[in-house]
């Protein structure tokens, strides 16, 4: 009897624990996080900025030589230093305004190669003004000269190819460049009349070189909220801001400086004529913004 009352209570209290069990919460695995990846910056797409230049040259001259010996020596004169042979034409200045667009071409992202091709402008609007005396002649009197030069605006088509540190791009380029110049020479006689003059003004072309360092900005900077192009759907995926270093050589041009045939007031009319040698080359250091487009 005793024997049955026993394992009549084992079985009350396995039946008891069991229920006991049942209630309890049923263990589960924990959840593992979710883990979202941050986007890896890619410089591939097309953009387009403005900028503003410092303008200066400092091998630019003005050479001149005479083309006659009669009735006029000219090439006398500039033998003897009656007109220049030689002048310097340094010039320097802000330009107002430029603008510039491009497309970039990154191998792998984040950090690696980028080649580019990018084309831009900037209004240089600078000239240079050069007078020249020549020696006191026998008569005590001299003959004045003078030279302007000027570089109106200039464009580039250069290709770019760097390395990219993440968001930071440093690069070098070279290409086409072109610019519209204005050269100009008159020559006086000793009662400062006109008595030869020659003009140029036209398109140069030439060629390019530099480098430059480019940082993005995140989308969200403060430049992006001035872009206006967002107005009518294209949305930036950054905003760079870039310091750009360039040398551009648009060549030489001869210039003819030829007689006027106009009757001095003082001495002999002037015959024959005069060449001068203009040539444009110099540098342009660059800050600017630009905004790198997703898509439309």
């Amino acid at each position: 009897m005793s024997n049955k009352v026993l394992l009549a209570g084992a079985a009350a209290a396995l039946l008891s624990g069991a229920a006991q069990a049942a209630d309890l919460p049923r263990r589960m695995e924990p959840v593992p996080p979710v883990f979202t990846p941050v986007p890896v910056f890619s410089w591939t797409g097309f953009y387009a900025g403005l900028h503003t230049d410092y303008v200066f040259t400092d091998r630019q001259r003005i050479v001149t030589r005479g083309n006659d010996v009669t009735p006029t020596d000219t090439i006398g004169n500039v033998r003897t230093l009656r007109r220049a042979p030689v002048v310097s034409s340094v010039q320097d200045g802000f330009a107002n305004v430029g603008g510039g667009i491009g497309y970039n071409y990154q191998f792998t992202p984040g950090s690696g190669f980028v080649v580019g091709l990018q084309a831009d402008w900037a209004w240089t609007d600078i000239t240079k003004a050069i007078s020249y005396l020549g020696p006191v002649q026998a008569n005590g009197l001299q003959d004045p000269s003078g030279y302007r030069q000027s570089l109106d605006w200039l464009g580039t088509v250069v290709g770019r190819a760097g390395y990219a540190f993440d968001r930071l791009f440093v690069y070098g380029m070279g290409g086409f460049a072109y610019g519209s110049v204005d050269y100009r020479a008159n020559f006086y006689n000793q009662a400062n009349v006109l008595a030869y003059t020659g003009r140029y003004s036209d398109i140069e072309t030439g060629y390019a070189y530099g480098g430059g360092i480019e940082y993005a900005l995140p989308a969200d900077s403060f430049f992006s909220r001035f872009n206006v192009l967002s107005l009518v759907g294209i949305q930036t995926a950054a905003v760079t801001i870039k310091a750009e270093y360039l040398h551009y050589d648009l060549g030489r041009r001869n210039v003819l400086v030829n007689n006027t045939g106009l009757v001095a007031a003082a001495g002999p009319s002037p015959r024959g004529s005069y060449t001068s040698r203009f040539e444009t080359e110099g540098n342009l250091v660059r800050a600017g913004f630009s905004y790198k487009f997703n898509g439309l």
